[in-house]
């Protein structure tokens, strides 16, 4: 056995039996969706931080660096723009609406402003999109056993799976915001050892600039290649309006604890984006032909640093695709236990029977997540559908629903369909390019915004235009 191999395994091991122990402590919804409302800005900022930086922002981050250049900065520095946003608008709002009326999704939420039909429609759409989260992370996990090990692609993902259902079923959140800051530590240690030496190993700067020299676009950190400035579009909504984020955010103490701790993931993340665009760089000036972009990241840390600092940045990487799976898991199994089997299904069931239930539905969503990460072909691709989706159909009920009282039902319904179909149709009919330079998931918004104000307009503007006296009667 590899000493790679060896620390993955026993790592996951301690992952698991942390979890298990934490576990221990939960004793209703209350902790396993919101862990009693108590976590601070150091637990809020670590849970956070380890479930922006997964599979998306390591592995598929480095594959764009070794394909696009440095516009793939914007792959993480886009979800930096919308961290801020949440820390210093939208998440101290939600907070507070969530810790009067003890909310505990964002489901709860929507029914709190628009009614149980528009709470049906946005759960049945979150838990789909969100079965994209955990999977892309068990595809980054199974490319990295595959360089490690050579194991087969549905082995990998067979053993990730296994280690975060394990972990996340003991305890939900209160397990996680645990787990997660040992797992953060691990990302940051474990990326700050390897990327000097990587880089010293390679020739340093002056080596990268030799990489694709002749290819401005390779340089131009705006727009290279299909990544950009575009992500912002993309990636920054659905940093605002995740109900997974959004949940984490339920579970702070106060305020300050949201403004902090939201706040330093937004700085950690504005800090960690360059790396993978370096390793990126680094992957491409070692190994100029890999098959698939996104082995760049495995390769580096196998074959271009020492074995045991290699050793250190895969685990590192592990840590980055379990902790974001988890928060995709903890997305889904939320919504399927409160917002559809609780208030549509069996509204009298007891506090044990909604934690029973919440349980077996990690065990199954953990494996629907296994099933769709064996056969799908990439990280971005994957993750990219649940972006969109989910910006699309949340970001403009949510901000409204905080700011407008006298919005309602028919607005919320108008710009979810809106805004869905209109990214569908522009994504099909341009295969994902959009239209004169404007992304699926952008026109998507816009269309729902549009949607929004016309029968907001229409129907509660309206009415009192109709009232006011005429020009003739002044």
């Amino acid at each position: 056995m590899s000493i790679q191999l060896a620390l993955l395994l026993g790592y996951s091991a301690v992952l698991v039996a942390l979890g298990l122990f934490i576990g221990r402590r939960v004793s209703g919804t209350n902790d396993f969706f919101v862990a009693g409302r108590r976590l601070g800005p150091g637990l809020l900022f670590s849970t956070m931080l380890a479930a922006n930086i997964g599979g998306g922002s390591t592995v598929g981050a480095t594959g764009l660096g070794y394909r696009d250049g440095l516009a793939a900065f914007w792959w993480v520095g886009s979800a930096a723009v919308g961290s801020l946003l949440l820390a210093l608008w939208i998440g101290p709002a939600i907070r507070r609406i969530a810790a009067e009326h003890e909310l505990k999704t964002v489901g709860d939420f929507l029914e709190l402003r628009y009614g149980r039909h528009v709470r049906a429609i946005v759960s049945v759409l979150v838990w789909l999109g969100s079965l994209a989260i955990p999977a892309g992370q068990l595809i980054a996990i199974a490319t990295i056993l595959n360089v490690v090990t050579g194991v087969p692609k549905y082995v990998g993902c067979l053993v990730g799976g296994g280690v975060v259902i394990a972990y996340f079923t003991a305890g939900g959140l209160l397990t996680s915001a645990w787990v997660n800051m040992v797992q953060l530590a691990v990302k940051l240690g474990g990326f700050l050892i390897a990327l000097p030496l990587a880089l010293g190993a390679v020739g340093g700067f002056d080596a990268l600039a030799l990489v694709r020299a002749d290819d401005a676009s390779y340089w131009n950190v705006w727009r290279g290649g299909p990544s950009g400035v575009v992500y912002l579009a993309l990636l920054a909504p659905a940093f605002v309006v995740s109900p997974g984020l959004l949940q984490k955010i339920y579970g702070a103490r106060d305020d300050r604890a949201v403004r902090l701790g939201v706040g330093l993931n937004a700085a950690g993340l504005l800090l960690y984006a360059p790396v993978p665009v370096l390793m990126g760089l680094i992957a491409r000036a070692r190994f100029p032909d890999l098959p698939n972009h996104e082995l760049a990241l495995p390769m580096v840390l196998m074959h271009g640093v020492p074995p045991l600092v290699g050793s250190l940045g895969l685990a590192a990487v592990f840590s980055a695709e379990i902790s974001a799976a988890d928060a995709g898991l903890f997305m889904l199994t939320t919504s399927l236990s409160q917002d559809l089997y609780k208030r549509f299904l069996d509204p009298s069931a007891t506090d044990a029977r909604v934690l029973a239930v919440t349980r077996g539905a990690a065990i199954a969503c953990g494996a629907a997540a296994v099933a769709i990460a064996i056969a799908s072909p990439t990280i971005i691709g994957v993750i990219g559908l649940f972006y969109a989706l989910l910006g699309v159909s949340l970001f403009v009920p949510i901000l409204a629903g905080l700011y407008s009282r006298r919005a309602g039902t028919p607005e919320a319904l108008a710009s979810i369909g809106a805004g869905v179909a209109s990214m569908l149709a522009v994504h099909f009919s341009t295969s994902g390019r959009g239209v004169g330079g404007f992304s699926p998931a952008l026109v998507g918004i816009a269309a729902a915004a549009v949607a929004f104000s016309i029968v907001f307009i229409t129907r509660v503007l309206g009415p009192s235009l109709r009232t006011l006296p005429s020009l003739r009667s002044l």
